[in-house]
């Protein structure tokens, strides 16, 4: 079987309710382009019917593939896609779809199949991006939550939760096997990761629809603050045994 151009990896956990509409919609965009693809769902131990929902999609399409993980946590099942997919570029992509799957070709540089960056992170901070619906609740922790992150994890980038990011096979490959957060703050373990490996890492303006279902609260908040500062200790304690980048096409 052929190389894809793009794996597009889904992390799933109780998403019954929308996570038909999301491969939908996904397969409207992949299969009206021309590159070769393959559509990942890893589900995360969901106590629903996440599972055969996606299931009973793939019947008959080769390119989806569902992946039936043990419950770990969003970075778990984000790593276990990422090391299985295949594509020569690797898309995360949050099953509530809060950004249009057209928004996939900002992340590549317009030539057609080269992105700019080892690591192109989607932005609702860069110029051009455009936030709809968001409280202001919500708005406020996550800018309180970069601000911790610029500040001792991540300079320079202002968005690092976005769930939607590009990387190159040799970029996913090197950081996601280096990984060791399986919660909500893998984000900035990885970013933190390719940074140190040297990989190139870029922000691509979206237009970012928040969802009013979503799980991000106060409590999970919390805990992502105190796995920023565990990368750091792990950091410190060499737990992070990095490869240097080769930059270039995979």
């Amino acid at each position: 079987m052929a190389i894809p151009a793009l794996s597009v990896i889904v992390p799933a956990y109780n998403e019954e309710a929308g996570i038909d509409e999301t491969i939908t919609r996904l397969l409207d965009y992949l299969t009206s382009g021309k590159r070769e693809w393959e559509l990942i769902v890893v589900n995360d131990g969901s106590e629903d019917n996440t599972a055969q929902l996606v299931a009973a999609k793939s019947s008959g399409e080769q390119r989806i593939r569902l992946i039936d993980a043990p419950h770990r946590g969003k970075g778990a099942a984000v790593r276990r896609g990422m090391l299985e997919a295949r594509g020569r570029y690797r898309f995360l992509c949050d099953a509530d779809l809060s950004m249009p799957p057209e928004h996939v070709e900002r992340f590549f540089d317009g030539i057609g199949d080269v992105p700019s960056f080892d690591v192109a992170i989607g932005s609702r901070e860069a110029p051009g991006a455009r936030r709809i619906g968001e409280p202001w609740r919500r708005h406020f922790i996550g800018r309180a939550f970069n601000c911790l992150v610029r500040f001792t994890a991540v300079r320079g980038i202002e968005d690092t939760q976005c769930g939607f990011k590009l990387f190159s096979a040799a970029a996913a490959e090197n950081v996601f096997s280096m990984q060791r957060l399986d919660g909500w703050a893998f984000d900035v373990e990885i970013l933190f990761l390719a940074r140190k490996a040297g990989f190139s890492i870029g922000e691509v303006p979206i237009d970012w629809r928040c969802d009013t279902n979503s799980r991000v609260d106060l409590l999970r908040g919390g805990s992502a603050f105190l796995d920023v500062l565990r990368i750091r200790l792990n950091d410190a304690l060499g737990k992070y045994r990095v490869e240097t980048a080769e930059s270039g096409d995979p």
